[in-house]
């Protein structure tokens, strides 16, 4: 059913001149050997929701990771007993299904801190103020990776999130502390398992002197990779960012990779948590999605978390019902303690986040191919095509010859919907066949005649070529596994 969801169900507007013939294959999770495409399955620490109804979902969804919380204060709640009965179900549901969980550090524990004992969760005190809390958390953390790493089920660990916000570090953002935290967590991390990977940062804003501060102590020496997240309507305010964080890793410690731990937006403009109150909907959602997703990826992040699974309650304090965040890709009911349950219903975004996950779970490189964005009359448009500087792109090649190219205008997506048009002129081998994918709904459109003259020597011209506010996947060969229509 989900593959027979289009973009004319939810806008009803159709893809003219072109011809839909077929769909991309959904895949699941286990079909998929390796993919860069995750999801968040996030505040299982604070009971949010009941994940026993959400594994299959996330399966179908095609993502390859998950990132999960520890929660030390769901875990311990004796001193020095520790109760994993919860985190192994989650932990075992997903690799059952072929996903991978990432475990994120967090947070703190009212047993050794009187102030993390008043938040929801212990959220925002982390165990630094007394040499009980530093010991426990220590202890803690070697048991927890010696349990999940130990026996290879979990290999990337998280220390903390989103450090550089006060919300998260209320002892006061400071970078040079949480530089030294990553330090003696990382200790206690390879304590239990040497061969574990320790990820630093999960920085909500990416300042670029907290995040120096932090790797001036020498923590970017004990990281296996450094985590950003990147809440902005605009994914291109993030290009810059990505870069600028490159740079300052390449400077500290060579080839770290980045991990994009967290992007997310809401489905409805009466959410709580971040980019609440904008003129979201159910569509603008899913473009954000595939938009910053995609961006990721041409930036050569290792992989990327969608955040999140489902709707949930967003309050960093008490939960209420007042304080609902429509971040997910499903959504569902809330029960008599504020908890998400079923049953669910996939939004757009479910279908582009199932598109993207199919289409990047076989193993590309970024190459480019020949090929040439320029702008000429358009008798479609009445009008002269659109500068192609202000289309983002980028070249995806497989082992086998096949590639693809996908494209799109970053209008701002709050407030237009566009739909224009390119021409391209394309190099590629005689008979691979050219194809034009949705990665918004998936759809696989053929190419018709009228838009189409072979130029020589490989050499096609693709004219009043579609081009939306959001990604479109040219694809050469057989770039993609798509199921025709019956």
């Amino acid at each position: 059913m989900l593959d027979r969801l289009t973009l004319e169900d939810w806008k009803g507007e159709t893809y003219a001149p072109l011809h839909r013939v077929g769909h991309v294959r959904a895949r699941h999770s286990a079909e998929i050997a390796s993919s860069p495409i995750g999801i968040g399955f996030e505040k299982l620490d604070r009971f949010a929701f009941d994940p026993s109804e959400v594994y299959d979902w996330v399966a179908q969804a095609g993502v390859k990771w998950a990132r999960i919380q520890s929660g030390w204060s769901r875990t311990e709640t004796e001193p020095g007993v520790y109760h994993w009965e919860w985190l192994d179900d989650v932990v075992d549901s997903l690799l059952r299904r072929g996903v991978q969980p990432w475990i994120c550090l967090c947070y703190g524990n009212g047993l050794y801190d009187e102030l993390a004992a008043k938040m929801f969760g212990a959220t925002g005190y982390p165990p630094i103020r007394t040499d009980e809390q530093r010991t426990a958390w220590r202890r803690y953390v070697t048991a927890l990776v010696r349990r999940y790493a130990g026996d290879g089920r979990v290999r990337w660990f998280e220390v903390w999130n989103e450090a550089d916000g006060i919300w998260s570090w209320k002892t006061g953002v400071n970078g040079a502390e949480y530089g030294e935290f990553v330090k003696e967590t990382a200790a206690a991390i390879r304590a239990g398992a040497p061969e574990a990977k320790v990820i630093g940062g999960a920085t909500w804003c990416g300042g670029y002197q907290w995040l120096n501060d932090v790797f001036a102590t020498g923590a970017a020496s004990v990281m296996d990779a450094l985590s950003f997240h990147a809440y902005e309507p605009d994914e291109t305010a993030q290009y810059e960012r990505m870069r600028a964080l490159r740079r300052l890793c390449d400077h500290y410690h060579p080839s770290l990779p980045l991990i994009q731990g967290e992007t997310g937006t809401q489905s409805r403009s009466d959410g709580h948590g971040a980019l609440r109150g904008c003129a979201w909907t159910p569509v603008r959602q899913a473009k954000y999605l595939s938009r910053h997703l995609v961006s990721h990826l041409l930036h050569g992040v290792m992989f990327t978390s969608y955040f999140c699974c489902l709707d949930l309650i967003e309050s960093l304090g008490s939960p209420s019902s007042e304080h609902v965040g429509y971040f997910g890709v499903l959504s569902g009911q809330f029960n008599d303690r504020n908890q998400a349950v079923g049953p669910y219903t996939p939004k757009p975004s479910f279908r582009t986040l199932q598109t993207l996950a199919s289409v990047f779970g076989t193993p590309y490189r970024l190459a480019d191919r020949p090929h040439y964005f320029r702008r000429t009359a358009s008798a479609r448009l009445n009008r002269q095509q659109d500068h192609v500087e202000d289309i983002v792109k980028g070249c995806l090649t497989h082992e086998d010859g096949s590639f693809g190219i996908v494209y799109w205008c970053p209008t701002p997506v709050l407030s237009t919907s566009y739909d224009a048009t390119t021409t391209l002129e394309l190099l590629h081998a005689e008979g691979q066949r050219l194809m034009l994918v949705d990665l918004l709904d998936g759809g696989v459109h053929e190419l018709p005649e009228s838009c189409r003259e072979t130029l020589g020597h490989g050499l096609t011209l693709l004219k009043e070529l579609p081009l939306r506010d959001y990604p479109l996947l040219l694809t050469v060969g057989d770039f993609v596994q798509w199921e025709r229509e019956r």
